[in-house]
């Protein structure tokens, strides 16, 4: 969540140090080049969580929201809100407010687990056509069963879902690593919501993924290593 939203301290956060603020600020750099100046872009940005197997928009009071295909097997989320900004500052200010609105527990292995993966989207208009999207993903940690063993009933179907949900990424990455002509991307409501990001004709995806240097979390590092060599 540092690596996307920013420095946490407690409930406090600043976003503007997160990988969502960096790529809202390039976004706007460039927009002021005389390039793109006169082009008459605009830019929005939504703001939205799925949380078991749910999905809710972060930017308009955690509405749910329905995620289904239209006649041009385009996936649209339903009802989700796209707020217009004009600058990187304005961008900072709607991840913070969606930020406060999303789902965390604790668990045994971080006091302030994010229980949701979360999706932030960039979106540049040209007189309401859009033109480009960022969808900027910041997953829920993976649940091993050691550590939810003993926690409540809530938490272990939270986990159960995340993870669930990891799977379907990760087989859908592989199909995009391996140049298969499917990608399982209707396995989850994670994969369904980024299908552009897998078989979209112009996409580009990337993945980052975070380890610790710590001796007690050795398993989890090397298990990621091997979920990133894929």
């Amino acid at each position: 969540s540092q690596t996307m939203g920013g420095d946490f301290s407690g409930k406090a956060q600043n976003a503007s140090k997160g990988i969502y603020a960096f790529a809202s600020q390039d976004v706007f750099l460039l927009l002021n080049q005389p390039k793109y100046k006169n082009r008459g872009l605009d830019v929005y940005v939504t703001f939205f969580e799925i949380y078991n197997g749910n999905v809710f928009d972060l930017l308009n009071k955690k509405a749910k929201l329905r995620v289904l295909e239209d006649g041009k097997q385009q996936v649209q989320v339903v009802g989700l809100q796209e707020r217009q900004v004009g600058c990187a500052e304005d961008v900072i200010k709607m991840i913070e407010m969606g930020s406060a609105c999303r789902t965390s527990g604790q668990t045994f292995a971080n006091a302030s687990s994010s229980r949701s993966h979360a999706c932030f989207q960039i979106i540049l208009r040209q007189r309401g056509k859009m033109l480009g999207k960022f969808s900027l993903v910041d997953l829920a940690g993976n649940e091993r069963g050691a550590d939810t063993c003993s926690a409540d009933r809530q938490t272990r179907m939270e986990g159960a879902e995340i993870n669930k949900s990891l799977l379907a990424l990760k087989e859908c990455i592989r199909a995009l690593g391996q140049n298969k002509s499917h990608t399982p991307f209707r396995e989850s409501k994670l994969t369904q919501v980024l299908r552009d990001s897998f078989i979209g004709i112009n996409s580009r995806t990337c993945m980052i993924a975070m380890i610790s240097p710590g001796m007690s979390s050795c398993e989890y590092t090397l298990n990621t290593l091997r979920y990133a060599d894929r």
